[in-house]
C-alpha cells in the first residue's frame, strides 16, 4: 500500500517538531500532577474507591502507603513510559501511533475513538462529584443537585468545544486550591495518626453498614489491600497512561519522558493519595469517625470545627475541578473531529455530553470502583499491546500496519474481558486493570510471533528515531 492510499488521518499526520518541545517541568510533570490533584482521585485513596470496610487502611497506614507506592511505580513504568517514548520518537499523536497495534483501518476506532468516548465517562464522573461538592449551595436538595450536574456537564462540554484556551489560563493556578486544602487537613489530623488502628476502623465501618454485623470483621488482608490500591490507581490512570503518547510529543529527549513521569505521575500519586490516606487515618485516630472520604464537606467540616468551613472547601474543590471537566470534553471533541470528520462536532459532542449527564444524574458515575474498572479494562490491554509492540520493533514505532491488525484487536478483547470480569460478576480477579494489561500484552506477543500482524505501511514523511 502506498502512502497515497493511507486514510487521511494518517496521510495528513505531521510530527511535532523539536522547536515546539519543552523541558519536562514545563509540560508533562505539571499536567500529570494536576490530574492527581483532582479531588476525585485523592478522595478515593483511603477507601480504594470501594465500599469495603476499612478500604486500603484495613491493614494499617504502612500497608496502605505501600500499596499506593507499588501502584504509582506500575503506572509510570508499565502504563506511561513506552507510550511516552513512542510520542517522543515519532512526534505523532496517540490515534496515529495506535495504528501500529490496531491497523490503518482498525486504528480508526482504537484507540482514538475509544479515548474520546471514555472522556465523556470522565465528564460524567466530574459532573457527579462536583455537583455533590456544590450540594450545600442548594440546600442538599437531590433534585437541585441533579440540575447542577446537568448544567456542569453542559457548560464543560461547551467550553471544551469552543473555549478551552481561556480555561487553560485559569487552570494554571487552580491546582493550588487542592494542595492548600490537603496541607490544612493534614496539619489538623496528623496528631491522630499514631492512635490509628486499622482493625478498629474495619469494625466501625462494618457496624455502620450493618448494625447487626459482628464488630470483629477482619477486613482485607495484606495482598487484598495491595490489589485494591492497584485496582483503584491503575484504573484511574489507564487512559492518561496511553495519552502519554501525546505528552511524549512535547518532550525533548528520553530524560524528559522519564522525569516527567517520575515526578508528575509516581511522586504526584504518592503525595496526593498519601496525604489523603494520612488525613483519613488521623481523623479516625482523633475522633473515631469512621469516614474515608477527605473531600466530603461533612468530613472537612468536622476536622475544621465548622460546618461552614467544610462547605467552603467543597465549593473550592469543585471550582478547581472544572478545568479538568473542560479538558475531558476538549480531548473528546478532538478525537471525534479526527475519526468523524463529516459529523458536526456540536452533534457528536452533544451526544457524548448527554451520555455524561445520564451517568451523573443516575448516580452511576458515583460508583468510583466501577468507573475505574471499566477504564482499566478498556485501556489496560492497549498499553500492554503498545509495550510489547515497542520492544518487538526494536524500541521504536513500527509504523502503521495495513488494514486491521488482528493481534491488537484480539489481545484487546481478551484483556478487556479479564479486566471487566469483577464488575459483571464473571470472576473475582484481583488487580483487574493490571491483569488486563498483562493478559493483553501476553496475547499480543503470542499472536505477533504467530504471524498475525499485517505488513507495515510506509509513511515516508515520518521518521521514527
Amino acid at each position: 500500500m502506498s502512502n497515497g492510499t493511507l486514510p487521511s488521518y494518517l496521510s495528513m499526520a505531521k510530527a511535532n517538531p523539536p522547536t515546539n518541545r519543552a523541558p519536562w517541568y514545563k509540560n508533562t510533570a505539571p499536567t500529570y500532577a494536576g490530574i492527581f490533584l483532582w479531588f476525585v482521585f485523592w478522595s478515593q485513596a483511603p477507601s480504594g474507591g470501594s465500599a469495603i470496610p476499612g478500604g486500603t487502611l484495613s491493614q494499617g497506614v504502612g500497608v496502605a502507603l505501600l500499596g499506593l507506592v507499588i501502584a504509582a511505580v506500575l503506572c509510570h513504568f508499565l502504563f506511561y513510559y513506552v507510550p511516552g517514548m513512542l510520542g517522543l520518537k515519532t512526534g505523532l499523536p496517540l490515534y496515529v501511533v495506535g495504528s501500529a497495534q490496531y491497523g490503518t483501518q482498525g486504528g480508526f476506532l482504537m484507540p482514538g475513538f475509544l479515548m474520546g468516548a471514555l472522556q465523556f465517562g470522565w465528564l460524567g464522573v466530574n459532573a457527579y462529584f462536583s455537583s455533590q461538592a456544590l450540594a450545600p449551595l442548594v440546600g442538599g436538595s437531590a433534585a437541585a443537585v441533579k440540575v447542577l450536574a446537568v448544567l456542569w456537564a453542559l457548560l464543560a462540554a461547551f467550553v471544551g468545544l469552543k473555549g478551552i484556551q481561556y480555561v487553560a489560563k485559569v487552570a494554571t493556578f487552580l491546582p493550588l486550591i487542592p494542595i492548600l486544602i490537603l496541607v490544612v487537613l493534614l496539619a489538623k489530623t496528623i496528631g491522630g495518626i499514631g492512635d490509628f488502628d486499622g482493625q478498629k476502623l474495619v469494625a466501625a465501618q462494618t457496624v455502620a453498614a450493618s448494625p447487626a454485623a459482628a464488630p470483629a470483621a477482619a477486613g482485607l488482608d495484606f495482598l487484598g489491600v495491595i490489589a485494591l490500591s492497584i485496582t483503584f490507581v491503575v484504573g484511574f490512570f489507564a487512559t492518561a497512561g496511553a495519552a502519554g503518547v501525546d505528552f511524549g510529543t512535547a518532550s525533548r529527549d528520553a530524560k524528559d519522558v522519564q522525569m516527567g513521569g517520575l515526578v508528575g505521575i509516581a511522586v504526584a500519586i504518592i503525595v496526593a493519595g498519601g496525604a489523603a490516606i494520612l488525613i483519613a487515618a488521623g481523623a479516625f485516630g482523633q475522633s473515631g469517625q469512621a469516614a474515608l472520604n477527605p473531600a466530603d464537606t461533612g468530613f472537612m467540616g468536622r476536622i475544621m470545627g465548622s460546618e461552614g468551613a467544610g462547605k467552603i472547601m467543597g465549593l473550592l474543590l469543585a471550582i478547581a475541578a472544572f478545568p479538568s471537566a473542560c479538558f475531558s470534553s476538549f480531548i473528546a471533541a478532538n478525537s471525534f473531529k479526527t475519526v468523524l470528520p463529516k459529523v458536526n462536532p456540536f452533534i457528536s459532542v452533544g451526544i457524548g455530553a448527554a451520555v455524561s449527564i445520564l451517568l451523573a444524574v443516575t448516580g452511576w458515575a458515583g460508583n468510583a470502583a466501577g468507573v475505574f474498572t471499566v477504564i482499566g479494562a478498556s485501556f489496560g490491554p492497549i498499553c500492554g499491546a503498545m509495550l510489547v509492540d515497542y520492544y518487538l520493533s526494536g524500541q521504536k514505532w513500527s509504523g502503521p500496519r495495513q488494514g486491521v491488525n488482528m493481534a491488537g484487536w484480539i489481545s484487546w478483547a481478551v484483556g478487556f474481558v479479564v479486566g471487566i470480569a469483577p464488575l459483571v460478576g464473571i470472576a473475582n480477579i484481583p488487580a483487574a486493570p493490571l491483569m488486563a494489561f498483562i493478559v493483553g500484552a501476553v496475547v499480543y506477543f503470542v499472536l505477533a510471533k504467530a504471524g498475525m500482524q499485517p505488513p507495515v505501511v510506509a509513511m515516508p514523511a515520518v521518521q521514527s528515531k
